[in-house]
Parts: structure tokens; sequence; C-alpha cells
């Protein structure tokens, strides 16, 4: 299977380059390019392609913007969305996890997380790079955020489990391996704890996790 993208960047050379790196990948193929917010979006519902990459810094409509456009609250059959910039600011972080996105990844991540990040976006996954993550995780402690939505139907121990791997950044295999149960059953226990806490992706699971202190519970 050909992975589509769509590359949103008001810079020419910035979505040559990327489209070098993508294309350079057998399994991924850039069907799309926008040079501002507004096109982005038209270029997205048309094209409806598997993984959008969105810069934050765009014309007429930014980035968080158009990921809200695509995948925000409300958005029927919402779009992936990676943002791709070369600003770490918290507050885009912020914006665009908020947003709906599945990825924040700095552009210069290097080739081969961007790579990775498309891929686990386009299976339902998320990848936010690392230093992100990571200063995301501890501003999210540190400042004591209040407990978010109580789930409508408690989680069972093995959803905890696999909740707090989530929000340690864990991918299906790894939690599979830590837990001694089949990477399918890790996929049907994400999809239960999606619906239970009324959550689109990982991303929203793991900031529900450290929201909620789920994940320093022994």
């Amino acid at each position: 299977m050909t992975i589509s993208v769509l590359l949103a960047d008001d810079q020419a050379m910035v979505r040559s380059g990327l489209r070098f790196i993508l294309e350079d990948q057998p399994d991924i193929s850039v069907v799309a390019e926008a040079s501002d917010g507004v096109e982005a979006i038209e270029l997205a519902r048309r094209l409806r392609p598997d993984v959008c990459l969105v810069d934050i810094r765009m014309p007429r409509l930014d980035g968080i913007e158009v990921t809200r456009a695509l995948a925000g609250p409300g958005v029927p059959d919402p779009l992936r969305v990676i943002v791709v910039t070369t600003f770490d600011l918290d507050e885009y972080v912020y914006g665009a996890l908020r947003g709906g996105a599945v990825g924040f990844v700095l552009k210069d991540a290097g080739p081969v997380l961007l790579v990775e990040a498309v891929r686990a976006a386009s299976v339902g996954d998320a990848l936010v790079s690392p230093s992100i993550t990571l200063r995301l995780l501890r501003h999210l402690s540190a400042v004591g955020a209040p407990p978010t939505r109580t789930p409508g139907r408690p989680l069972s121990d093995r959803e905890t489990e696999v909740v707090r791997a989530i929000a340690r950044g864990r991918k299906n295999q790894e939690i599979a391996a830590e837990l001694f149960i089949s990477v399918s059953t890790v996929k049907s226990h994400v999809s239960g704890i999606q619906t239970k806490l009324g959550v689109r992706n990982r991303v929203e699971i793991a900031a529900w996790a450290w929201e909620n202190r789920i994940v320093g519970r022994p």
C-alpha cells in the first residue's frame, strides 16, 4: 500500500526537500502541494490524502487553523495531520495537538523521524519529536493541570496499562512485547480506550493520561 501525502508549506524549497525525502521511500507518494493554508484545506478535502504535512506559519491560514479545519473536534471523518515546523514554541505544540494533529515534528529532526511520523500517522499512530514530547510531559506534570474528562465507563486494569505505555511514547509493537500480548490485542485495547475516553487518537490518550496523573501511579 502506498501512503499518499499532501505537503503544505509556503516555501517552495522546503516543499521540494520534503518531497525528495518522502518519495525516496517505496511506500510513500506526495500527491499534492499547497503554498498557503486555504489551498491546503481545499486540496486535502478534495484529494483525501492519507497524511497531511502542514507547516505552522503560512499565509492566509496558519497551520493550527488548517489542522482544526481538517482534524479538529466535530470534523466528520477527520484527516491525519502532522505539523512540521521550524518552531517548537509551546503555544504551537499545544495548539496543534489540541487541534487534532497526530504528530508534531521539527524540520531539523531529520529524514528518518519524518518518514517514521508519516508511516505512524497512516496507521493511526502518533509521533511527536522526542525533545518536544519530554518538554510537553514535564510541563503537564509541573503545572498540575486539572483532571480532564472522566471515562463514561471505567478503564480495565489492562487498558490502564496500555494508556500508561502510550503516554510514555511506546508503539503498539513495544506495548505488545511489554505486556506479553499480541499487536492486534493492543490495537483492540486502544480502540476501546478511545471510545471510553471520547478521544480520537493516541496523542489525546497520552495527554489525558498525564493530565490525570495516570502515568506515575504504581
